[in-house]
Order: C-alpha cells, then structure tokens, then sequence
C-alpha cells in the first residue's frame, strides 16, 4: 500500500510517500510542492496544480493529512485551513482513501510523547525507515511521519470509493 503524508502549509507543502509492503515500510518520494506566487489565492491555485499532478503521479492508495490543532496565529491558522480544504477537495475529487491526523498524535507514536520536537520526530522516522536522515526543511520529514502513523492506523476515513 502507497501512502502520501502532507503536511499542508500556506507557502509549502510537505510530502513523504511510503510504501507498507509484507510488512516494511520503505520511503519512495519525498519533498515540498513549493508555491511561489504572492497572491494569497493564486497559491492556492498553485498548491491544487501541484498537488494533483504529485497524486496523479504517484497514485497513492491512501493520504494522510496534518489536522489544524493548534494556532497562535489566527490568520495563519485560516490561511493553513484554506490550504487543508483545498488538499481535501482534491483527494475527495480523485476518490483516494484519506485520513486526518493530529499533530500531537504524530509526535506521540513516531517519538514517544505528544510534547517531542520537530528533531525528535524527524530523527525517529530515519529511524523506522531504516535511513541516514530526511534531506530538507521539517515539513518534509513531518509529512513523512504522518505517512507512517497512518500506515500504523487500521482504517481511513473513505475508502470504498468506486473508480
């Protein structure tokens, strides 16, 4: 099975692809859809082009999103809502199984505790995956931890979607 963790932000996205196969889990892809435009809603014009060609791509069985927990800020709060709405239109749209998962949920089962920091998590999900580390910024090795939580969870939210 082929599951897409994001981690949906407002000037990037994060993604890790995993792959849960007789039992191991093996890292496939991993990046940022970067979005470059300054306009607020020609990015997310730009975050819905990039992220359907990355499924149409890569056609994960199952995608994983961060859920919006917590935001100091409320308008970044917003604007990463907006971001997660558009990646859950595209999903629905493109009939792929999803599932939503809480930050604190991610930390608690890659690093042992709800409170762990970002190195924490990213240096466990080297760990699992049997790596050296995960090149780049943290939405990448988060999303590639929210891939893996997913791949620990039973089921998704749809999944019996007729293509």
């Amino acid at each position: 099975m082929k599951i897409l963790g994001i981690d949906p932000g407002t000037t990037r996205a994060g993604y890790g692809l995993i792959e849960s196969k007789s039992g191991e889990l093996i890292l496939l892809k991993s990046g940022i859809l970067k979005i470059s435009s300054k306009d607020k809603n020609e990015r997310l014009l730009e975050l819905a082009s990039e992220f359907e060609k990355l499924i149409k791509k890569e056609k994960p069985d199952l995608v994983a999103l961060e859920k919006l927990f917590f935001v100091k800020n409320i308008k970044t709060g917003m604007d990463v809502s907006e971001a997660r709405g558009i990646l859950k239109f595209i999903i629905l749209k493109n009939k792929i199984a999803f599932m939503e998962i809480a930050p604190t949920e991610v930390k608690l089962n890659i690093a042992g505790s709800g409170n762990a920091d970002k190195k924490a998590v990213s240096k466990m999900v080297s760990r699992i995956l049997g790596i050296d580390k995960i090149v780049g910024p943290d939405d990448i090795s988060d999303a590639a931890a929210i891939a893996l939580v997913a791949s620990f969870r039973s089921k998704p939210i749809f999944q019996n979607f007729t293509k």
